[in-house]
């Protein structure tokens, strides 16, 4: 894992992000890489319980992110019909914000925005689409994660609940059911609603919801109210768990393919690397996180998965095979994409610390 291999990775991440939710979890990325102190997962998350306070000029993250954002509307880029991807950005709005007060104020317009306008599902969970309610694994990256940070910020305990409960909310919808599908089990449907339903087990849509569920259970450890919220973390722990723990045995199922399928438990379906490459990185962070769960089986699978994806970074910086991140059914591997740009670099970023506390 080289230097310039990492810096052509994130070059790549530039030049492909055009959608919120890339410029969202590139921001991510590009904070957990340079800033790792800085970031949820960092020794200095959150210095005497509140937001740090950095100069936006000075972390790269927050300079890519600025121009992406608008301070005008009630959310903070335009969705294109997705309620829960332009909160993909409410992390670098609200660092933002500690400085420029006009990015604060869009922050809190989008959480209230997700808390009071999204419809709900029948059990609560708030919606990933703006105008009818419909559930996407994707969601539990680009919402909770938000509704936590800004928890920290507005000293709010019941936010932080509401956001872990919305994690085990999705998780009450699309894990699947052991009756239905004893070899899926414990991994989660993509999309569940009256439009765009996709009972499949896609990859990228089990990693997304995994690692966004490792950011809120990070915000929750290293906030005020760890104890209070003891049984909401100890169930996205569980959460987690669940998801890596089938994952894995569907991957040591197959010894002869060495990456995740785009479909996890569909043998018909490419190796592909946007999902184990997140897959991989939240193993990491959930071995520095609980460790006393997530030993030696985890973190030894990470380090195969490490292995094989960076085999298959090419010397321009791009990761493939990919999925088609704008049409998850297709067949065809992609050579491209800003999401598995993204994911390397978070994958980086967690070994690295990860291997820095080894």
């Amino acid at each position: 894992m080289s230097a310039e291999v990492i810096v052509k990775v994130i070059g790549q991440g530039y030049e492909l992000a055009t959608h919120s939710w890339e410029y969202g979890t590139f921001s991510e990325a590009l904070l957990e890489w340079h800033n790792p102190e800085s970031s949820v997962f960092g020794e200095s998350a959150f210095p005497d319980g509140k937001i740090p306070v950095l100069q936006v000029e000075e972390v790269e993250s927050l300079s890519y992110a600025l121009p992406n954002i608008y301070t005008d509307g009630e959310t903070l880029v335009d969705g294109d019909g997705a309620a829960g991807d332009p909160a993909s950005l409410t992390v670098p709005a609200i660092l933002i914000g500690q400085t420029q007060e006009e990015y604060l104020a869009a922050a809190e317009r989008q959480v209230n925005h997700l808390l009071t306008a999204v419809p709900r599902w029948d059990n609560g969970a708030i919606s990933h689409r703006e105008d009818y309610a419909e559930l996407w694994a994707d969601f539990v990256y680009m919402a909770p994660p938000a509704l936590a940070y800004w928890a920290i910020q507005s000293s709010n305990e019941t936010l932080l609940r509401i956001a872990a409960e919305q994690c085990l909310l999705y998780r009450d919808v699309l894990a699947v059911d052991e009756d239905s599908d004893p070899d899926a089990a414990g991994l989660w449907h993509h999309i569940i609603g009256p439009n765009s339903e996709d009972l499949g087990i896609w990859s990228t849509g089990n990693a997304w919801a995994a690692a966004g569920m490792t950011r809120v259970l990070a915000t929750g450890k290293k906030s005020p109210w760890t104890d209070e919220l003891a049984d909401e973390l100890s169930g996205l722990v569980n959460a987690v768990q669940s998801i890596l723990d089938a994952a894995i045995a569907r991957d040591e199922a197959e010894p002869d393919e060495p990456l995740l399928r785009n479909y996890i438990n569909d043998p018909d379906w490419f190796g592909e690397l946007s999902g184990t490459t997140l897959l991989t990185a939240t193993a990491y962070r959930m071995a520095m996180l609980e460790p006393d769960t997530f030993g030696d089986k985890y973190t030894i699978w990470a380090d195969e998965k490490r292995g094989e994806i960076l085999e298959r970074i090419g010397d321009d910086g791009l990761l493939s095979p990919v999925v088609n991140p704008l049409d998850w059914h297709d067949r065809e591997p992609s050579l491209a994409s800003p999401e598995a740009q993204s994911f390397a670099v978070l994958m980086f970023a967690a070994y690295r610390d990860f291997a820095g506390e080894s």
